[in-house]
């Protein structure tokens, strides 16, 4: 089975970057994407971004657009989440996320962003 590593989360003050990885090991499988969800303290679980690896298309939420940047590599099997002008509102855990035949998730990744 697939397994998805998180790294870089942490805490960073507003107008901060952080940039966030996620790896996936384990024999190959399909994947249609590859990207985060994230969920804040009382709120509902909510997609940020992703790219699709057939065309290499971003896709991101409108509430980080202009402000995040994914990208990754395919091959080995990895992707990144540049996240910039970070705001008090960001603050979340962030999951990967594989989108497929199989659906994977992360482990979950704090990002806190202080004013």
């Amino acid at each position: 089975q697939v397994q998805l590593v998180e790294s870089g989360g942490g805490l960073v003050q507003a107008g901060g970057s952080l940039r966030l990885s996620c790896a996936a090991s384990g024999r190959p499988v399909s994947r249609y994407a590859m990207g985060w969800f994230r969920q804040a303290p009382g709120k509902e679980r909510e997609f940020v971004a992703r790219i699709i690896w057939r065309g290499d298309i971003t896709e991101y939420t409108d509430s980080v657009r202009g402000r995040f940047t994914i990208a990754g590599d395919n091959a080995k099997n990895t992707v990144t989440l540049q996240m910039n002008s970070l705001m008090p509102e960001d603050t979340a855990v962030y999951y990967c996320h594989i989108w497929g035949p199989t659906t994977y998730w992360g482990q979950g990744s704090q990002v806190t962003v202080s004013s």
